[in-house]
């Protein structure tokens, strides 16, 4: 799929282009590709003299070749953006491409995305870039709103993550935590961790981008102070995932030792049992070894007497432990 966005007194419009023909009639300053056919890559090519690396949108890309400058001025970044899907979190390769001093004036000053699917962030920047005029100037601009985005994104995602928890905790505080109510709060605490681990990998790869940026000289004075203040967001929602794992950890043992306890009081049980048993067994023992005969044919109350003394050193033991109170 091929989009391109244009400004028009300070909004951005978006245009799907089906054709080399419809390209030519608009002069962008983003063009945005999501899992690009072999047609659309050689439109690019054919127009703006621009050919997208094979390697543009790979996974096991070294991280030193993610952020780096052409001799012809192009400067390339590939970055991470979070996807906060419940079933299935994951993050998005994009490969971005700013052409600022390139000779061919189609692609000067447009910014190139390729991607495999669509990614909220971008949804979330046309939204904007609609209802707020004067947003966006420039494809630098873009770009830079991009990763502001990215990490609104990632702040939403850890309230998020916070609700989570906070039910996963009212139910392991309130205790009584039952081995299946157990068993499901640390489903969704491994889930939430998971989450957060993805936000601070994200994070960190968005600093980065913001960073070569900067680096680069690229920004005017306006947009660097802006990202100055994104490195500043970011830095914040370090320390939130750092709590977050706190928390974490916290609600993790506290549901392993409900676990633990649940555990000790079947164990209890048995073992109370068999002390109990104890005292019937040794009397069994000694009842049926020490007669020359039948205990029925010389002593007709035998058996009851012996079931009597076994059933009453049963209880024994049984009241003593109920008095200390342990069959609570």
């Amino acid at each position: 799929m091929l989009n391109i966005f244009t400004l028009a007194n300070g909004r951005l419009f978006q245009e799907e282009i089906e054709s080399l023909e419809e390209l030519s009639r608009f002069q962008p300053i983003w063009v945005d590709l999501e899992s690009p056919t072999l047609e659309e890559k050689r439109w690019i090519k054919q127009y703006y003299g621009l050919s997208i690396p094979e390697d543009a949108m790979d996974e096991d890309i070294e991280e030193s070749a993610r952020f780096y400058e052409e001799d012809n001025g192009e400067l390339h970044i590939r970055s991470d953006f979070l996807i906060a899907d419940d079933d299935a979190p994951r993050q998005v390769r994009v490969a971005f491409i700013l052409n600022q001093h390139n000779t061919n004036l189609k692609s000067r000053g447009v910014l190139f995305s390729i991607h495999d699917e669509d990614v909220p962030v971008f949804r979330l920047l046309r939204m904007r870039a609609r209802r707020a005029p004067g947003l966006i100037e420039d494809a630098k601009e873009v770009l830079l709103k991009l990763f502001d985005a990215d990490a609104e994104y990632s702040a939403d995602t850890l309230e998020g993550i916070y609700d989570e928890l906070e039910k996963a905790g009212t139910l392991v505080l309130a205790g009584d935590v039952t081995d299946a109510m157990a068993g499901e709060v640390l489903g969704a605490i491994a889930r939430q961790e998971d989450m957060n681990g993805r936000i601070r990998r994200n994070m960190m790869d968005t600093r980065r981008a913001v960073s070569f940026m900067m680096r680069s000289k690229m920004l005017n004075a306006e947009q660097f102070e802006d990202a100055r203040q994104l490195l500043r967001d970011i830095d914040s929602l370090d320390s939130h995932t750092a709590f977050l794992f706190d928390k974490i950890n916290f609600l993790m043992d506290a549901t392993v030792g409900f676990i633990n306890i649940n555990q000790n009081k079947i164990i209890k049980i048995f073992s109370v049992a068999s002390v109990a048993l104890l005292p019937p067994t040794l009397i069994a023992s000694v009842y049926g070894m020490n007669f020359k005969y039948m205990p029925e044919l010389d002593w007709a109350v035998g058996y009851p007497f012996a079931l009597i003394l076994m059933a009453a050193s049963a209880v024994v033991p049984m009241w003593y432990f109920r008095r200390r109170g342990w069959l609570k």
